[in-house]
């Protein structure tokens, strides 16, 4: 029986993330927080711009965890946590709260999950871009 390896994310990886991320955001004018996970949730890379808001870490680092959870862009799932959506009760039921805005992107090679990127600081669609030119740029 064969088995795929698929190479895990590394360091440099979720370095590379951080960087197109911010160069995007800058590049915008605008100041983002960058968080990346791996792929059991365990944080790599994290960068916080003191000019950004306070709260965009922590937004940062939730919509992080809520793509690598559903393996989804959070921009994705926003309709599903809403009353009578098929996620509506799952916020409350997992240890670590969610946060269903644009920003949060999975992070996959050869297929597999290997990890995710949040971005938290300028307009859900803005940090959408910006998590996407990253991801991009890990290709």
């Amino acid at each position: 029986m064969s088995t795929t390896v698929v190479a895990p994310l590394t360091i440099e990886d979720a370095e590379l993330l951080v960087a197109t991320a911010r160069r995007a955001a800058e590049d915008a004018g605008v100041t983002v927080s960058v968080t990346v996970l791996d792929a059991g949730g365990h944080l790599l890379a994290f960068r916080r711009d003191d000019r950004a808001v306070l709260i965009s870490g922590e937004t940062s680092t939730r919509k992080a965890y809520t793509a690598l959870q559903l393996n989804a862009p959070t921009a994705d799932l926003v309709d599903a946590v809403q009353p009578g959506g098929p996620f509506h009760t799952l916020p409350t039921a997992l240890d670590r709260p969610l946060l269903f805005i644009a920003g949060g992107l999975p992070v996959h090679r050869d297929g597999r999950l290997i990890g995710a990127i949040g971005v938290g600081g300028g307009a859900p669609d803005q940090d959408h871009g910006f998590a996407t030119a990253a991801v991009q740029a890990l290709v």
